[in-house]
């Protein structure tokens, strides 16, 4: 899964060049975040106090913000796009490094032919963006936790008050918490996700052998038989990630407010503006997405596993030595 892509001379240029330029376009979107949340805090203040500014200053902060966002927004959807492409070449890098070892006659594995074909596909792809997103994180957590360390100095709340650095601890324990809270409340999905894609590889399969031999295979009972335990692991599946998404929208409808509970004290005896409240919970809203990534993934983590899992099986099959 990364030998061929990362360890083979044809690939290098993109493997390492290409995984370097994401890396420099995330630090630059990441400095531009933070002067975004420094704009914060003079836009909102002026919004607070309307009568006691000029019309112009407001125009000045917004023409401030567009310098700022514009080359944000072409940056970012540059980056979407050439992600999409380095994802696409690991996909390449992987189907031609596999096809030796499948057309050899080794591979004694159900549904080879859908692992290199769709397998390979969605690891990429899931592999590329939640990497992204994990270099994102880790580079938001540089810039930001300073900021929202400095900022709890602000904090008026008496018990967390006297705490250094305390809306970071806020954010690093709710995201800790509710990592092992969604482990508990998914521990069942990476099974499924890996049953749903044995159901559908031998539908499939069925279907593929259909096309050609209508006499012996794709018969309207072998069908429906098949059909039949798609439908019922998919149910079982919903209903898995039904009380999990009960659980990430009651979590994730909960922290946005929690910034504004911290700091609501201090805004009401006039000790913080509310310029520097949204400046807190901007900051907040960073550090702790970033601490919580691996919970807001959850499903799309689930996913991979059952995939890597699939490849790994593949790989053993056809006798690829693997390094991962």
């Amino acid at each position: 899964m990364l030998r061929s892509f990362f360890l083979n001379k044809k690939w290098l240029l993109w493997s390492w060049g290409g995984g370097l330029f994401l890396i420099l376009s995330l630090l630059i979107q990441v400095t531009i975040t933070v002067k975004i949340n420094e704009w914060y805090k003079g836009f909102y203040d002026i919004l607070q106090k309307p009568t006691e500014n000029d019309i112009s200053v407001f125009w000045d902060k917004i023409f401030e913000f567009v310098y700022l966002a514009m080359p944000y927004v072409i940056l970012a959807t540059f980056t979407a796009y050439f992600t999409r492409l380095y994802a696409f070449r690991w996909r390449e890098a992987m189907t031609f490094d596999y096809i030796p070892y499948w057309t050899s006659g080794r591979a004694k594995v159900e549904g080879s032919a859908q692992r290199i074909q769709e397998d390979t596909m969605r690891f990429a792809k899931i592999v590329e963006s939640l990497g992204l997103q994990i270099v994102r994180a880790i580079m938001t957590l540089i810039a930001f936790t300073p900021i929202l360390w400095g900022l709890s100095e602000k904090v008026e709340i008496d018990f967390l008050k006297n705490i250094p650095g305390s809306l970071v601890w806020i954010a690093f324990a709710t995201s800790l918490g509710s990592l092992l809270i969604s482990w508990f409340v998914g521990i069942k999905l990476p099974g499924l996700e890996y049953n749903n894609q044995k159901v559908e590889a031998k539908f499939r399969k069925e279907l593929v052998y259909g096309e050609d031999d209508r006499d012996n295979y794709a018969k309207p009972d072998t069908v429906f038989q098949l059909f039949t335990g798609i439908k019922f692991n998919y149910h079982r599946l919903f209903l898995h990630y039904g009380y999990f998404d009960i659980w990430i929208n009651i979590y994730d409808q909960f922290m946005v407010i929690v910034p504004y509970l911290v700091m609501a004290p201090g805004l009401f005896t006039g000790a913080i503006t509310l310029g520097f409240v949204i400046q807190v919970s901007n900051a907040f809203s960073r550090v702790h997405s970033s601490f919580s990534l691996f919970t807001q993934n959850w499903t799309t983590i689930t996913e991979l596993r059952s995939i890597y899992k699939r490849l790994n099986e593949f790989e053993t099959a056809i006798g690829y030595k693997k390094i991962a």
